[in-house]
């Protein structure tokens, strides 16, 4: 029998929870949290202090903003300030720059690390990012214990978080980017919407495109749950918040730069394109056909060969769980897990097509309901995750060391 068999259908009141099963959904997550997030840090640390970094600390760090402290603080805190943490903790401080170039990152996160550190100084607001990233992760994690025992049981939520906490990409949960706080809204809306808080489904929605451009693809999945809700009312109009978060960013950008669009306008600065529908898979799969020939050699070649290989692992990943995921979930969680990974696969990387594809996959959350299914039907759900922690200890280690990840 499937695990949807055994769910509460998508047309059915989902009952609240007392408060004991919210006390059990709230351990777990502490848990997870706990376990997950030190095996990253313990490990980013060691890196960090044990080995050299690459020359692309000195072209895109901002020391001023990601090791404003000195001695034990700053192992602890800058270990995990790169890439694009640089951009965040830089909008937090300074806003957005009159060029346009850090248009592309949207401002909930940042807005939030800005509010959590009271502008007071680098080195708060770099305390408030981790703050933020850790509570709303902590959140995402408490909500999909409780989204996952009304989906498929208490038995598949325990090893839901812990599959998505320790997935190879989950780092960046941690760390000063937006993908905790990402997962919290998409999951958030999610629940509200199956239990039938539709007002709090659009704000959340609202909510997930001021944080990213693809929150508004939620709008999808919603819908889905309205259409097959038992009693579909005008109720679903709250959806129209969905697009408010992006909707404010987009008027912002027209204010304050005379370019309302310049989030759209610099994916081609970021070498990032249409190509087509799902191009990209095609894209992925000759890099990395390509890569695995390069992969011993020294220098940038071989670095940009490890990258496209670790990007296409990831791509098999995801077209197997999304798969999984129609087969085993409601079609709501199938269309999301979809509709989220069309567009990446739609707009490669020149030089890299899959770049970021672990990141985006990372908040696919209906992936690890699924892959949790599948290892506990087969008893493998501990042995996954050891492997999935060995994985993320490895992509820590390159991330700590200023190689790029995703």
């Amino acid at each position: 029998m499937k695990a949807a068999d055994h769910a509460i259908g998508a047309g059915a009141t989902a009952r609240a929870l007392p408060v004991a099963e919210r006390r059990v959904a709230l351990g777990a997550a502490w848990r997870v949290l706990l376990a997950s997030r030190l095996v990253v840090l313990g490990v980013a640390v060691f890196a960090a202090v044990s080995l050299e970094a690459t020359g692309n600390r000195e072209r895109f760090d901002a020391p001023g903003l990601t090791r404003p402290f000195d001695g034990l603080a700053e192992q602890l805190f800058s270990p995990l300030a790169h890439w694009d943490a640089v951009w965040y903790l830089s909008i937090a401080w300074n806003g957005y720059g009159a060029s346009g170039v850090d248009a592309a990152f949207f401002p909930l996160y940042p807005l939030l690390v800005f509010v959590a550190g009271a502008g007071a100084s680098p080195g708060a607001l770099l305390v408030a990012s981790y703050a933020v990233s850790l509570v709303a992760f902590l959140g995402a994690l408490y909500l999909l214990h409780r989204l996952v025992e009304l989906e498929l049981g208490r038995t598949y939520a325990r090893p839901t978080l812990a599959l998505l906490a320790f997935f190879p990409a989950s780092l960046f949960f941690g760390a000063p980017y937006s993908e905790s706080l990402f997962l919290l809204v998409s999951v958030g809306a999610f629940y509200a919407a199956r239990t039938g808080s539709w007002a709090w489904a659009g704000a959340l929605a609202g909510a997930a495109s001021a944080t990213r451009s693809a929150g508004i693809l939620l709008l999808v999945p919603l819908l889905i749950l309205w259409w097959r809700s038992p009693r579909r009312s005008r109720d679903v109009l709250w959806l129209g918040l969905a697009p408010a978060g992006i909707a404010a960013y987009t008027a912002y950008l027209w204010i304050a730069q005379d370019d309302p669009f310049a989030y759209l306008g610099l994916q081609e600065a970021w070498d990032r394109s249409f190509a087509g529908p799902l191009v990209g898979a095609w894209h992925g799969l000759d890099a990395a056909w390509e890569g695995a020939g390069a992969l011993g050699e020294g220098g940038g070649v071989g670095e940009l060969a490890r990258r496209n290989l670790v990007d296409f692992g990831f791509l098999v990943f995801a077209a197997v769980a999304a798969a999984g995921v129609w087969r085993r979930l409601p079609p709501a969680y199938g269309a999301y897990v979809t509709a989220a990974l069309l567009l990446p696969l739609s707009f490669p990387v020149s030089g890299e097509p899959l770049m970021s594809l672990g990141r985006f996959v990372a908040v696919l959350f209906p992936v690890f309901m699924w892959l949790a299914v599948v290892c506990e039907e087969r008893r493998l759900t501990d042995r996954a995750v050891a492997v999935s922690a060995v994985l993320l200890g490895l992509l820590t280690t390159w991330f700590a060391t200023w190689q790029w990840v995703a």
